[in-house]
């Protein structure tokens, strides 16, 4: 196995990109890759901060079309589980890993364990998870090599799938946006467009049924898809129509970077609040374009910070499922301040969010300095 940390200026396979300049922008603290020719591991991790303790992130495996979009998504999603974790209150920074390539081709035992190796060799600076394409499984060949795994099955006192409870968490997001769109919190009658009914979406459903919500969903899988529509009462809308459909609320529930040039001039919502990270392609310039057209939008990295929740209760041996869904309920009352907050410091609910969560960071991190 070979680890590389980018400690000096390295191009990707483009042969343009100066990572030390990409860490600077977003205030990142290390950038390593690791590759094994034997499994096909090629793996990225991004480590944002370890002020409030080690990074945690889960690891996503998807068939990146370049090294260099490969960095931007993981150097992204570090950063969104800094915010994300700061702002549920726990004590633990922000890291990701992406893995390149097919899933259905490079996966397997030996592929997970030495990707497991190399987390290893960070002595607990990242704690990974699931994430795209990573399955309890898959969690369970890393945990063979590291005890910087968390997630994991519950027979073996782990928290499980984090989607479920992500899910709940999401639930909590739709709902105080709700509130303070339309002046109550019920779904009753609301048309609600979920993008993307993966593991989270799917059992984000259930709640939107239960409250009769008028549901809308588009995903690539079909069977999915059918699934979701005879189980929920769904209605299946193609990809490129579930941004202008008239509805209520807009869930994304799928990949990041949906709210951007195109797609904000044909949404017609009221409402954005999903579980997929990174939604806005660009954060001041999409966070302010969808305040002039009065669209309530609640950060992602608040919404979905359910799984965050529950996978660090986990490392840390403090796992009680009854009380992690309680402490995500708290996930309501976080969307309304952030929103309230915006609205009096006239910004972005991007910002506010962002700044609420700094604020935190910089507190404990001079209080650890004073000790």
């Amino acid at each position: 196995m070979i680890t590389k940390s980018a400690e000096a200026k390295a191009g990707t396979d483009d042969g343009k990109s100066d990572y030390f300049s990409r860490m600077s922008e977003l205030d990142h603290e290390q950038l390593v890759f690791c590759q094994d020719n034997e499994t096909g591991l090629k793996a990225i991790i991004a480590i944002h901060s370890t002020v409030l303790g080690p990074a945690m992130g889960g690891s996503r495996m998807w068939n990146y079309a370049t090294t260099e979009a490969a960095v931007t998504d993981a150097l992204r999603l570090a950063r969104g589980m800094t915010y994300k974790s700061a702002m549920a209150g726990l004590n633990v920074g922000g890291g990701k890993a992406v893995l390149i390539g097919d899933p259905d081709v490079l996966k397997s035992e030996t592929y997970f364990r030495r990707f497991g190796k190399f987390i290893e060799s960070l002595n607990g600076k990242y704690v990974t998870a699931g994430d795209v394409n990573i399955t309890v499984k898959d969690l369970s060949y890393i945990h063979a090599e590291t005890r910087h795994v968390t997630g994991l099955p519950e027979n073996v006192g782990g928290s499980g799938s984090s989607s479920v409870i992500t899910a709940y968490g999401t639930y909590m997001g739709i709902k105080s946006a709700a509130k303070y769109a339309y002046g109550q919190d019920s779904l009753e009658g609301k048309k609600i467009a979920v993008q993307g009914v993966g593991s989270v979406g799917i059992n984000l459903l259930p709640y939107l049924k239960k409250e009769n919500a008028k549901i809308y969903i588009s995903d690539v899988d079909t069977a999915r898809l059918q699934f979701a529509a005879r189980e929920y009462g769904a209605h299946i809308v193609s990809q490129e129509d579930i941004y202008q459909i008239e509805m209520d609320i807009f869930a994304p529930c799928a990949l990041g970077a949906v709210i951007n040039d195109v797609t904000i001039n044909k949404l017609k919502c009221n409402v954005i609040a999903g579980a997929a990270n990174n939604q806005l392609e660009h954060e001041e310039k999409h966070g302010e374009a969808l305040r002039q057209k009065a669209i309530v939008y609640v950060p992602d990295f608040v919404v979905n910070a359910g799984g965050i929740m529950a996978v660090a209760a986990e490392y840390f041996k403090e796992y009680n499922k009854a009380f992690i869904y309680q402490k995500v309920e708290n996930i309501y009352t976080a969307c309304t301040d952030i929103l309230q907050y915006a609205e009096t410091n006239n910004i972005i609910a991007q910002k506010a969010a962002i700044l609420l969560a700094e604020q935190r960071i910089h507190s404990i991190g001079n209080l650890k300095k004073s000790m």
